[in-house]
């Protein structure tokens, strides 16, 4: 029936319900039906982009039925495009066999009946609600130190990846669990107590999370001076480490805590509320939030409980010492504590209670976990002892596990302060943005604040593509001189691509009066334009699938690579006829469109002028 409607009807109608590639795969499945009788679900048809050396749009892999259908790939190759071409001339407009490989060539007049459809849709690419949910976890800072690089990868990581599953649909909560008791966390007040005289971060000027920090690092520097005078009575350094007189009063504190002791519980949520008001400042400024923070103080509880629950269904077993293990040699892992010999928890007892009061509360149908990948083994653990307790959260568990940032000279450590601290790093690249935009003469016509501003977008958005555009699963190096730059891999490169869109709307005007022709001839970069904006719904889909905002980072630097391709080579507001220059303000609308709700999507912001 579809193929007596009239063309554009058809193309209209096909254009909204599927991209390029299903409909090829569709298209090529009812062929292989009518004319062999050999049935083929459309999504086992290899579809692949034409290689560039070879005429063509799309390819059409013949191995895998050749066989089947007892014909040479030739022969098979012919016979399909021709009746392809006859069928589909809405589609395809021709086709040549090269081996057991079928390259058709898309009509224009598919891709302009697809921009004229799509040009002034603001939702291009995004998916309606799919009914089901996911929750994703990040940041999950500890409460004894400030952000660094580290924390802004994750952040950036975390944020982005909710909205990709949001844009394809999901219902999306985005939580983060503050590790705000444990050893590390008493680390700090105990120096706080010995060193500080009372002093807080109103009395000193400093930021909360910064004072905090602070007193952190002085414990580890006394530690090390302890350590050092135990060593040499003649202790050796793994006693030394455990009798040092500040970590074991580190260590009383931590039993203290868990007892309640009034005094310890005062100091604690006062230096905890320090670290809070810190942390607040520096994700308002980089766009993090949050549906729900919970406390690993409030979910440590219920992993105790879970632990006893363990002991009775014999999934955790009690040693002589009195602490609390699991045993997954089985499993082809090995035994892992759940509680230690003095009743306190570890970090495992806390994310098992954790696991529970997620699912209890949201009922998400998948949690994910964004932690860096030296804690791949723990969430390996934790996923299996879920499962052994059968908790209704164990099979949605899953740990999107990252590389860590490291420096030119190595690995950041917090105690021998080599981190780049987070709120430090995002002066600097707000100071490089104004720098590069001084450097480039860009700064006529905006007042202060818009410079300002401006600035901010730049230097924020350079940070966020640099630590966003590499596959999570790798570590990474980072360079700030290199994330700044208007014709490198960069936010700056997109964001300059957008307001040249911007500049041409405000010279031509929001509406497009005159109605592109289906039958004008698409120029070669028009075309490719074309191609690479009718991929965005998939590029969304595959992000998602890999778990990866570096699949939108690349896709979105190659849409603007191409755009001022074509902007130099064509112009717009003194194109050849009416029709031509309504088309290419259709490519420009719709181009605009997709890097903004893309960049969106990584979190960055997109400046009108630069």
């Amino acid at each position: 029936m579809l193929l007596r409607l009239p063309a554009m009807q058809y193309l209209r109608s096909q254009s909204v319900k599927m991209d390029i590639i299903s409909q090829i795969r569709t298209a090529t499945g009812k062929t292989l039906l009518d004319s062999y009788q050999y049935g083929i679900a459309p999504q086992d048809i290899q579809i692949n982009e034409t290689k560039p050396e070879f005429e063509g749009d799309y390819t059409v892999v013949l191995f895998s039925f050749v066989k089947s259908l007892k014909k040479s790939p030739e022969t098979l190759g012919n016979e399909l495009g021709q009746t392809l071409l006859k069928n589909y001339p809405q589609l395809f407009s021709s086709y040549n066999v090269i081996k057991g490989f079928l390259n058709l060539t898309i009509s224009d007049a598919y891709w302009t009946t697809f921009i004229s459809t799509h040009h002034a849709n603001p939702r291009f690419g995004l998916k309606e609600s799919n009914g089901r949910k996911v929750m994703v976890e990040y940041s999950s800072p500890n409460t004894n130190k400030p952000l660094h690089l580290g924390h802004l990868r994750n952040n950036f990581l975390g944020w982005s990846v909710a909205a990709l599953y949001k844009a394809n649909g999901y219902d999306i909560v985005k939580t983060c669990i503050a590790n705000d008791r444990g050893i590390h966390i008493c680390k700090s007040m105990i120096a706080w107590k010995q060193f500080a005289g009372g002093a807080t971060p109103a009395s000193t000027g400093t930021k909360g999370d910064h004072f905090v920090g602070d007193y952190y690092v002085m414990f580890g520097e006394e530690h090390k001076r302890q350590m050092a005078e135990l060593e040499a009575t003649g202790m050796s350094k793994e006693q030394a480490e455990k009798e040092a007189p500040i970590m074991k009063a580190a260590q009383q504190m931590l039993v203290d805590w868990e007892a309640g002791k009034p005094d310890v519980m005062e100091l604690w949520k006062t230096m905890n509320s320090w670290v809070y008001a810190g942390f607040d400042e520096t994700y308002k400024r980089i766009g993090s939030d949050f549906d729900k923070i919970y406390y690993e103080s409030d979910t440590y509880l219920l992993g105790k409980d879970l632990v006893e629950y363990g002991l009775k269904k014999g999934v955790f077993f009690r040693k002589d010492d009195g602490s609390v293990w699991i045993d997954l040699e089985a499993d082809g892992l090995d035994q892992k504590i759940v509680q230690r010999r003095d009743g306190t928890a570890v970090y495992m007892t806390q994310d098992i209670g954790l696991a529970v009061k997620k699912y209890e509360e949201y009922h998400a149908d998948q949690s994910i976990y964004v932690v860096g990948d030296e804690q791949n083994y723990h969430f390996k653990v934790l996923k299996l002892i879920c499962q052994k307790l059968e908790l209704p959260s164990a099979n949605g568990i899953f740990h999107l596990s990252y590389g860590m940032v490291e420096l030119p000279t190595g690995r950041m450590k917090t105690r021998e302060g080599t981190v780049v601290d987070a709120d430090d790093l995002l002066d600097e690249m707000t100071k490089e943005a104004e720098a590069k935009t001084k450097e480039q003469g860009k700064t006529e016509g905006f007042t202060s604040e818009e410079l300002k501003d401006l600035y901010d977008i730049i230097g924020l958005g350079g940070l966020k593509f640099f630590l966003l555009r590499v596959d999570p699963k790798k570590r990474m190096v980072f360079n700030p001189s290199e994330s700044i730059d208007l014709h490198g891999y960069t936010a700056t490169f997109i964001q300059y691509a957008y307001t040249r869109i911007r500049s041409i709307f405000r010279k031509e005007g929001a509406s497009i009066e005159t109605a592109a022709d289906a039958d004008t001839p698409l120029l070669p970069l028009e075309k490719k334009l074309l191609v690479q904006l009718e991929k965005y719904p998939a590029i969304l889909s595959q992000a998602v699938e890999e778990m990866s905002p570096s699949v939108v980072a690349a896709y979105t630097f190659e849409v603007a690579q191409t755009f001022n391709s074509f902007y130099a080579a064509h112009k717009v507001a003194n194109a050849e006829t009416p029709e031509k220059k309504a088309l290419r303000l259709q490519l420009c609308r719709l181009t605009g469109t997709v890097l903004q709700s893309a960049m969106g999507l990584l979190g960055i912001r997109m400046p009108e002028r630069m």
